[in-house]
């Protein structure tokens, strides 16, 4: 049973007449026969109210949706009583679906089907659940009516927001250059060859193809002599495919850190999708696990449209897991993906050198294979607080974040010692930051 503020009101008109009358006339009994009369009242709205557990619920809610975007949860409810289902009803998700209206008017005649629409704005990944219906069944009179929560189960899949994907026109652009689109292409390490053409001025003499040349002007002057119209032909070169990236993202519990209003795990997975993206238009293959002391999530073989769609789905459900990874167990890992020299991406912090030690005792073990890049977000409140000092908590502050910072600085250069590379952005740079050096890797040839 539940009453409603008309009820309340209702009780409080009392009080009026009461005070009005005098004490011997019998104001006593004068409130406790208004008392009566109310609690009548809501027992009869009570028994006219329809049953809202007679209800028949139905969802419809869509199956996967973005962060930060909205999708609509349709709750279908059919009165089969011969009574008017009329209050308010509440679908209750978790806070984190962000579900908007809490509440809504109910009003469903007789032997009729209405459909109460909820709004989700979720602002967590994974899968966001929907607890219970609870409905709110008043009386004709408004003054009370029964209440029922029902169980009726619904989730919605919340995928990476991929806020990244701005910046990935920009890059694939810088990428079309160093496929051949424009006239300057220099042979070296990690080229290949791609087409012929016609000499120019300012071409380097090396990359004269003599053959083609004598080809297609036929040799007019004779053996080893070039006619005077002859066109020279040169070899173009582009840089290498099919090459292997591998993703390796850090979900312990350094990653849980919250940097700029998401965590560590969420920048190394939009650093990841970009790169992914970027990477399989550039033709080469894209592996991607999510490790701590286990493989959390796997992508392995996919290619195109649906490689971004599966790591979308394999990162949806991953939280940080509250444990140290073990990066001992990483080198196995990566053999197991590819056997072949790879660009290796590490999403990992780069904190003290305490706290990065095992990563250090198992770098050298992929340089000597393999191409590493570390990957590593950098708090822009530990800069801000450095440059901070106007009064003596400052300073101290501003003691505090240089600490932190030196750390970091000096795990960066023991890891290029070790054969690795750093690339440190705030979350908002890091994913074109490591698009960029993937693709100065290219451009360099390195890869």
């Amino acid at each position: 049973m539940a009453v409603t503020g008309w009820f309340v009101l209702l009780v409080a008109a009392g009080v009026v007449p009461v005070v009005l009358l005098d004490e011997s006339i019998g104001a006593g009994w004068a409130l406790l026969g208004w008392l009566v009369l109310c609690l009548l009242l809501a027992l009869v709205d009570l028994v006219l109210a329809a049953s809202p557990r007679a209800a028949r619920l139905e969802r419809s809610t869509a199956e996967r949706v973005r962060l930060t975007e909205s999708a609509d949860a349709v709750l279908y409810l059919t009165n089969p009583t011969t009574k008017r289902m009329r209050g308010i009803v509440r679908d209750a998700w978790e806070p984190s679906a962000g579900a908007r209206p809490a509440r809504q008017r109910l009003d469903v005649p007789a032997g009729e089907r209405r459909a109460v629409r909820t709004t989700l704005t979720p602002w967590r990944r994974g899968e966001r659940r929907a607890a219970m219906v609870t409905i709110r069944a008043i009386g004709p009179m408004r003054l009370a009516g029964r209440q029922a929560s029902i169980q009726l189960p619904g989730a919605i899949t919340v995928l990476p927001e991929f806020a990244a994907r701005k910046h990935l026109p920009s890059r694939l652009a810088r990428l079309r250059e160093l496929d051949g689109r424009t006239s300057v292409m220099v042979r070296g390490q990690g080229t290949e060859f791609d087409s012929l053409r016609e000499y120019v001025r300012g071409d380097d003499v090396r990359s004269i193809d003599w053959r083609a040349t004598a080809r297609r002007g036929g040799d007019p002057g004779g053996a080893g002599a070039m006619g005077p119209a002859q066109t020279l032909m040169v070899r173009t070169w582009r840089p290498e495919r099919d090459r292997r990236v591998i993703m390796v993202v850090d979900s312990g519990r350094t990653a849980a850190a919250r940097i700029a209003n998401e965590t560590r795990l969420d920048t190394a997975f939009e650093s990841t999708l970009l790169l992914a993206a970027l990477a399989d238009r550039a033709g080469d293959r894209v592996d991607v696990a999510v490790y701590d002391r286990r493989v959390r999530g796997r992508v392995q073989g996919a290619r195109g449209a649906d490689l971004l769609s599966k790591l979308t789905e394999t990162m949806a459900p991953i939280d940080p897991e509250l444990l140290e990874t073990d990066w001992s167990s990483v080198p196995a890992l990566v053999r197991s993906m590819t056997a072949q020299r790879s660009l290796v991406v590490l999403a990992t912090p780069l904190e003290s050198p305490g706290a990065t030690r095992s990563l250090l005792t198992m770098l050298p073990q992929l340089t000597r294979t393999h191409l590493v890049l570390v990957a590593a977000v950098t708090d822009p409140e530990l800069v801000a607080a450095a440059a901070s000092r106007g009064d003596r908590p400052a300073v101290y502050r501003a003691a505090a974040a240089e600490r932190a910072l030196l750390d970091a600085e000096r795990v960066a250069a023991a890891v290029k010692r070790l054969g690795g590379d750093v690339v440190s952005a705030p979350p908002l740079e890091l994913p074109p930051a490591v698009a960029d050096r993937y693709l100065a890797y290219k451009a360099a040839g390195r890869l």
